[in-house]
């Protein structure tokens, strides 16, 4: 996976400033980015706080937990009602 050169925190400080009224041509020209990069996380971080961030991160966390708690479980009961057909079909 790509890794980006601004953290979470750091774009989240960017889209600050331009709320703050810092043209985007001027936070492009001063952090090295492209306008579309500013749009893009304008779209994906807009309006949150680095705690609210922090928040969605742990979510997200937990998300991928539960799928793959979920998926193993689904994969065992699978084997284990392949296992009783065998057994019920002798």
């Amino acid at each position: 996976m790509k890794r980006t050169r601004y953290t979470e925190q750091q774009i989240i400080s960017i889209l600050k400033e331009a709320e703050a009224g810092v043209p985007v041509t001027e936070l492009c020209r001063q952090h090295g980015f492209s306008q579309s990069a500013f749009y893009k996380w304008k779209a994906k971080y807009g309006g949150l706080d680095i705690s609210q961030l922090q928040r969605l991160k742990e979510l997200e966390d937990e998300n991928r937990r539960l799928k793959q708690m979920y998926a193993d479980l689904s994969l065992e009961h699978k084997v284990l009602k392949d296992i009783v057909e065998k057994k019920l079909s002798k």
